[in-house]
């Protein structure tokens, strides 16, 4: 098993920032909020979301009224999981699409 330590250069620290010195306090808000805790303020984000969960609504809304012999409970049950399949679509595309972009230093 090799020692850490015989590693050349494995004594030099690492720089572990996660925003420049540079960065404007929006761009450290958005790391934070998107790394560890906070609210999303970023508006085009907030939309996308609130267009997803309606969009994959009616999908399942249709769908289950379509489908089903009782029109409405179908409605219903599906339309919940359509709000659920687009709450949890759009949050998980969101992190992935976040997380690429700060991996690429973008913290808009």
């Amino acid at each position: 098993m090799k020692d850490l330590h015989d590693e050349p250069g494995s004594d030099e620290l690492v720089d572990a920032e996660l925003v420049g010195p540079r960065a404007t306090d929006r761009e450290t808000y958005n790391v934070i909020s998107d790394t560890v805790t906070g609210v999303n303020l970023r508006i085009s984000d907030n939309v996308f979301q609130a267009v997803a969960i309606l969009v994959c609504l009616a999908l399942g809304t249709g769908i289950g009224a379509a489908v089903f012999e009782y029109r409405v409970q179908g409605a219903l049950v599906c339309g919940f999981l359509g709000l659920l399949a687009g709450l949890f679509g759009s949050g998980i595309f969101l992190m992935i699409y976040r997380a690429i972009r700060h991996l690429r230093g973008r913290h808009d």
